[in-house]
């Protein structure tokens, strides 16, 4: 086995962990999934809290219906809204509502404490390489 393929291997283990311990510690206290705060977070970072679903969909690794189907319990809750561009009703924009800041703001607490436990053994110059490594396989930080 190459060192490349025993890397890839390890971090989809790493990320299927981190997904798990994610998903049962955000779900307990804030009723939210992993990729459910990976969505807000998204939407939070972007300018005017909102996203064209196409933009959204590239962020996250998603289809365009993939999108859809994440983003119909986020805005039954009223954590995420819909809205559309006057000039083109063919866009579409996922935009984070005031409610979904607010959870938002408190899961992001919850999840730096998971991943500080998480990463416990593991000292920053540590982290510094692996934020290389993996940069150009995760694409640009928004």
């Amino acid at each position: 086995m190459t060192p490349q393929l025993d890397f890839c291997l390890r971090l989809a283990r790493a990320y299927a962990t981190i997904g798990r311990r994610m998903d049962a510690v955000l779900g307990g206290h804030h009723g939210l999934s992993f990729n459910d705060f990976t969505l807000l977070l998204h939407l939070a970072r972007a300018p005017g809290g909102r996203l064209r679903r196409v933009d959204l969909a590239d962020r996250l690794g998603l289809t365009a219906s993939g999108v859809t189907r994440s983003l119909l319990p986020l805005e039954k809750t009223g954590w995420v809204a819909r809205q559309s561009d006057p000039r083109d009703a063919r866009i579409g924009y996922a935009v984070i509502t005031a409610e979904g800041h607010e959870l938002l703001d408190n899961a992001l607490k919850t999840a730096a404490e998971v991943a500080e436990e998480m990463l416990l053994q593991a000292d920053r110059d540590q982290l510094d390489v692996l934020a290389t490594v993996l940069a150009p396989l995760a694409g640009p930080a928004r």
